[in-house]
């Protein structure tokens, strides 16, 4: 089954994403603001400048990739901005990876050089070592006049995946898809000019920089904090920040310390996973004007989907089903369901110009399983590879998990498949209580997925955990979830 929400263009209808942000940052508005540093919009392309010509200075290699050790700042902005406009495609790594993760990567690029901010020298000296090319320590950005030099098939920045299923890929962006990304999601999230785009997100993530580039394409001033926590929160609060993004679970923890509320806020961006009724309701009383949204999407492409402010509104007065979807596809976005099973969820595919990682036919092949309603409403099972086969039946974890979230005593579940000599695979759970120091009933847990799902989808063994393993942007690592260690529960 497909849906669809707009034709595909192709590269020669866009302008650059170099352009947009060139023409949204002209004028003398503060842009970046980090700490104690504030650059308005010329200083930020004056630093713009400054990095284009030391990048030219390195030898690099024109359009091939630049990887780099950078954290949120007004530094790393003007590097990538830079680096878009001057054919050095700016690669951002995660600098709380291990040399020997980095190396990998870095060794992969091809890159003769790693760039690094002076606090990741060290490590960039050891990554180097290891894949065998030189470091250079970014210095301070001396300003020079900003002409970026781009065409729309260009590269402007590459993200890598998070390797949650092995090696970091790449992904280029190349100008012109960018450009449409930033167009699609900066209408949905409502960014322009007298916007205030702050994020908590690791900047070589999608939601770190792939965020703070629409914010940029739309003039929006930005910050950033190297990671999630509360007092983080407390701090882009009283920055008086407009827009965000976060996961369900870093909602749950600021409701939890009852430091969710945020008078300034105006759109509150989520991903990653479903967000329960009751916590939409809380989060409504603590900012109540705030508009959520629901994007589904990837490092390969986002968003793919959506559930709009209205729909959450819906949501919270009475369609609570809306909830379990990521919405309608997209603007400009098509969508297919390939290879559909007996229970009527396929691998999703979705084709659009705001997409990176696509196929000679424009599509991209998201690794979700899902299933489109008859309404239009996307509905997700799961990740292709994590779908557990138990004699014969299909199990996908995200089902059974959205079950077993809907129980009062449950604060977080994660399901994994473990081999079994007569299945071939059997259901484990993985639940973090609701109450501290109260664990849940494993035959209570049993009853209530019992009752909403067939035989085959229930836990046979249940662990009580105190939290659930997760990368730097709140993404369940499922791979590290093992039984190993774990006293399984066996009533």
């Amino acid at each position: 089954m497909s849906a669809h929400a707009g034709p595909a263009r192709t590269a020669g209808d866009a302008t650059t994403w170099s352009a947009l942000v060139t023409a949204a940052c002209d004028h003398s508005r503060p842009a970046a603001r980090f700490g104690d540093l504030e650059w308005s919009g010329r200083e930020l392309l004056d630093r713009a400048g400054g990095a284009a010509a030391w990048l030219d200075s390195l030898g690099h290699p024109r359009g091939r990739s630049v990887p780099a050790l950078v954290a949120s700042s007004a530094d790393a902005l003007a590097l990538v901005i830079g680096g878009a406009g001057s054919g050095h495609p700016v690669a951002p790594l995660g600098v709380r990876s291990t040399a020997k993760e980095l190396a990998a990567v870095v060794a992969a690029t091809g890159s003769p050089v790693l760039v690094a901010q002076p606090e990741f020298a060290e490590l960039a000296q050891d990554v180097s070592a290891l894949a065998g090319c030189r470091t250079a320590v970014i210095p301070a950005l001396s300003p020079r006049d900003w002409s970026p030099r781009a065409e729309p098939q260009d590269v402007a920045l590459v993200l890598h995946t998070s390797g949650t299923t092995g090696l970091p890929k790449p992904v280029p962006m190349p100008q012109w898809r960018l450009t449409a990304r930033a167009r699609v999601n900066g209408g949905l999230c409502a960014l322009d000019a007298d916007s205030f785009y702050g994020g908590s997100a690791p900047f070589h993530h999608m939601s770190g920089l792939g965020n703070m580039s629409v914010a940029l394409a739309a003039g929006a001033l930005i910050t950033g904090l190297p990671g999630f926590s509360v007092d983080g929160w407390r701090l882009l609060r009283e920055r008086g920040i407009t827009h965000t993004s976060m996961v369900p679970a870093m909602l749950e923890m600021l409701l939890a310390a009852g430091e969710a509320h945020h008078e300034s806020l105006r759109v509150l961006q989520y991903g990653g996973a479903p967000i329960l009724p009751a916590t939409l309701r809380r989060v409504y009383q603590s900012m109540p004007g705030v508009r959520m949204l629901n994007m589904f999407g990837q490092t390969e492409g986002s968003p793919v989907s959506v559930l709009t402010p209205e729909e959450h509104r819906e949501a919270v007065a009475g369609r609570t089903e809306l909830l379990g979807s990521v919405g309608k596809a997209a603007p400009g976005i098509e969508l297919d369901i390939r290879a559909a099973g007996p229970d009527g969820a396929g691998e999703v595919y979705a084709r659009g110009d705001h997409l990176f990682a696509v196929d000679d036919d424009g599509w991209l092949a998201t690794g979700d399983l899902g299933h489109i309603a008859s309404d239009g409403y996307l509905y997700l099972a799961g990740r292709k590879n994590d779908m557990i086969i138990r004699g014969g039946e299909n199990v996908h974890p995200l089902e059974v998990e959205t079950v077993l979230v809907s129980h009062p005593d449950v604060a977080e579940a994660a399901v994994i498949g473990v081999p079994d000599a007569r299945l071939g695979q059997t259901v484990v759970a993985f639940v973090v209580p609701a109450h501290p120091g109260a664990a849940p009933d494993p035959e209570k847990l049993r009853t209530h997925t019992r009752e909403q799902l067939s035989g085959y989808k229930v836990p046979v063994r249940w662990h009580t955990v105190d939290a659930l393993p997760r990368n730097p942007n709140g993404k369940l690592l499922r791979r590290s979830l093992s039984e190993e260690g774990q006293v399984a529960q066996r009533p």
